[in-house]
C-alpha cells in the first residue's frame, strides 16, 4: 500500500516538473505570454542552428532571444542543480542516520567556496581577459577546492578498521572551519571588486547560466540519478545501524566510498556552476520523507524531482521579487530553509521530551 502511494507521489512530482519549467520560462522582468511562448518555441524549433549565435539572425524575435539565451538555460540549470543537491542530501541523511545531516557536512561546499575565492583573488588577470574563460576558471577552482576537501575528510576519517562515520562528521566540521578561515583571509586581502565578486558567488545565483554550464550539471545529475538509486537497498539497511547492515551482507565500506564520491561530484559540480545554494539538501528530503517515509527506493528520485521544482520556484521569485534587479537565489533558499530547520528542531525536541 505504501509502495503504491510512494510510486504515485514520485510520478506526480516528475510530471509536475515540465509544467513548472514552462511557467518559470514565462516569468521575469519581461513577461512572455503563453501564446508568444508557443510561437517562439515553434519558431526556434524550425531553426537548424538553435542556440548558436541566435541573436545574429534577423528573423529572430525578442522573445526567442530571451528564451533561448537566458530563460531556457537558467530554468534547466536550476532543475539540474536542485536535483543534485536534494538527492545528495537524501543519501547523506541515510548514511549518517541523522535527519539533520546535509551534503555540506563532508566539507565539499566550504572547500569549493575557498577554491573559488582563491581563483578570484590570485587569478584576477585571467578573469578580466575573457569573461567565458573567467567563469570557467572560477568553476574549476571551486571543483578543485571541493575535491581536495572531500579527499582530506575521507583520508583523515579512514583507518585500518574502516571509515568511521562519526569521525567523518567531525573532520568535515574541522575542514569547513579551515575553509572558512581561508575565505576570511582572502576577503581581507581582496580589493573592492574582488570582494564583491566573492560575496555574490558565495550567495549563490543562476544569473550566469548558459548551455555550457547546463551540460556540466547535466553530466553530474545523470551520474547521480543512474547510480544513487542502486544504493537504495544498502541505505535502507544503514537505517538499522552499520553493524546490522554488515550482518545483512552489505559491503558497508564500499557503500560509504561510493556515496561520498557521488556526493562530492554532485555538490561540487552544483557549487561550481551556481555558487553556494543552501538548505536544498536539508529541506527537500524531509519534505519527501514526511509524505512517503524513509524508503530510499522512492526517497531519492522523489527528492531529486522536488529539489528541481523547489529551486526553479526560488529562482523564479529571485528574478521578479525586486525586478528589474535580481536577488541571489541562495538567499531565497536560505529564507525558506531556516524556518523549516527551526520547525524540525522544535519537533524533534518535543518528541525527545515525550
Amino acid at each position: 500500500m505504501r509502495g503504491a502511494r510512494s510510486r504515485k507521489f514520485t510520478l506526480i512530482l516528475f510530471f509536475s516538473l515540465i509544467p513548472m519549467m514552462i511557467l518559470a520560462a514565462l516569468v521575469g522582468p519581461v513577461f512572455i505570454s503563453p501564446a508568444k511562448f508557443i510561437d517562439s518555441l515553434v519558431s526556434m524549433l524550425s531553426i537548424t542552428d538553435f542556440g548558436s549565435n541566435i541573436s545574429n539572425q534577423a528573423s529572430v524575435s525578442h522573445e526567442e532571444v530571451i528564451l533561448s539565451a537566458i530563460r531556457f538555460p537558467r530554468v534547466v540549470l536550476a532543475a539540474l542543480v536542485g536535483a543534485c543537491l536534494a538527492c545528495c542530501g537524501a543519501v547523506m541523511q541515510g548514511l549518517f542516520r541523522n535527519p539533520l545531516a546535509d551534503p555540506s557536512l563532508i566539507g565539499v561546499s566550504s572547500g569549493a567556496s575557498a577554491g573559488a575565492s582563491f581563483v578570484i583573488i590570485f587569478c584576477s588577470t585571467w578573469l578580466h581577459s575573457s569573461s567565458f574563460f573567467g567563469l570557467t576558471l572560477v568553476a574549476f577552482g571551486a571543483s578543485t577546492g571541493g575535491a581536495l576537501a572531500v579527499l582530506l575528510v575521507y583520508r583523515l576519517s579512514t583507518s585500518s578498521t574502516g571509515t568511521s562515520v562519526p569521525t567523518m562528521l567531525l573532520v568535515g566540521i574541522a575542514i569547513s572551519a579551515l575553509a572558512g578561515a581561508l575565505n576570511g583571509i582572502f576577503s581581507f586581502i581582496a580589493d573592492n571588486e574582488m570582494l564583491r565578486r566573492m560575496s555574490l558567488w558565495q550567495m549563490g545565483s543562476l544569473d550566469a547560466a548558459n548551455w555550457f554550464r547546463v551540460g556540466i550539471a547535466g553530466i553530474a545529475a545523470s551520474i547521480l540519478l543512474i547510480t544513487l538509486p542502486n544504493q537504495s537497498q544498502a541505505l535502507n539497511a544503514f537505517l538499522l545501524g552499520e553493524s546490522e547492515a554488515r550482518h545483512l551482507g552489505i559491503d558497508t565500506e564500499r557503500v560509504k566510498q561510493r556515496i561520498i564520491l557521488l556526493t562530492a561530484i554532485g555538490v561540487g559540480t552544483s557549487v561550481a556552476v551556481a555558487g553556494m545554494i543552501s538548505f536544498v539538501g536539508l529541506v527537500v528530503p524531509h519534505m519527501v520523507r514526511l509524505v512517503i517515509g524513509p524508503d530510499h527506493r522512492y526517497l531519492i528520485p522523489s527528492s531529486a524531482a522536488l529539489g528541481a521544482i523547489l529551486l526553479i520556484v526560488a529562482d523564479s521569485f529571485a528574478r521578479i521579487i525586486v525586478a528589474p534587479a535580481e536577488l541571489p537565489t541562495g538567499i531565497l533558499t536560505a529564507l525558506l530553509g531556516v524556518p523549516f530547520f527551526f520547525w524540525l528542531l522544535t519537533k524533534n525536541h518535543h518528541r525527545i521530551q515525550r
